[in-house]
């Protein structure tokens, strides 16, 4: 007896369109300011089975101090947003080749402009056709949460910054059309059921 009969024709279906990539996976980011439980959230969906696409920011910021240059996005925020968008737009290519249902992304191509505006920076054009030539299906942002709060080596924003930091990415998704879900605060468990049961009622 093979796999496939122990089966139910449904799941054997779905599994088999999966593989034909004749179902498509669904691309869910979770964003927000610094301090929001984003990361620690994202690890928990990973370990429960989720595929995921991890933040990319730190591993540029490292880099970059490395080469001498403490705070990158403060020192030249252009070349920093470039170096995100490209990664970002690396990952979404990357995730044309998810076989799962769903894809968790730990922050989204949209968190690149949304900085600019919050630092009131120029960008170029094309930052914006990027965004808008490459969706996402869902978008959840976690409001930042001052119990957790904590400023190190690469968070240097103060907790009144998180905040503003927010509500731009809140209203940087919705300009480029996102309907825009806001995370209540709470366990992680809470938060992640609050997600999926969310996606739920989306299908």
């Amino acid at each position: 007896m093979s796999y496939k009969d122990t089966l139910s024709p449904q799941i054997f279906i779905y599994l088999l369109c999966i593989k034909l990539k004749l179902l498509k996976t669904k691309r869910i980011v979770i964003t927000g300011g610094p301090g929001s439980g984003k990361t620690a959230l994202i690890t928990y969906l990973e370990k429960e089975g989720y595929a995921v696409m991890h933040e990319i920011s730190r591993d540029v910021i490292l880099e970059a101090q490395k080469q001498g240059i403490e705070q990158l996005f403060l020192e030249n925020p252009i070349l920093f947003s470039e170096k995100l968008l490209e990664g970002r737009l690396k990952q979404f290519h990357e995730g044309k080749n998810c076989a799962a249902p769903i894809l968790f992304y730990d922050r989204g191509m949209p968190d690149v402009t949304a900085y600019m505006d919050y630092v009131n920076t120029h960008y170029p054009e094309n930052f914006s056709e990027t965004c808008l030539e490459h969706k996402y299906d869902e978008i959840f942002v976690l409001p930042p949460w001052e119990a957790i709060y904590e400023q190190d080596n690469e968070r240097y924003e103060s907790f009144e910054q998180a905040e503003k930091i927010f509500h731009f990415l809140k209203n940087g998704y919705g300009n480029f059309g996102y309907n825009v879900y806001e995370v209540p605060v709470g366990s992680i468990k809470k938060r992640v059921d609050y997600i999926l049961n969310k996606l739920k009622e989306k299908n």
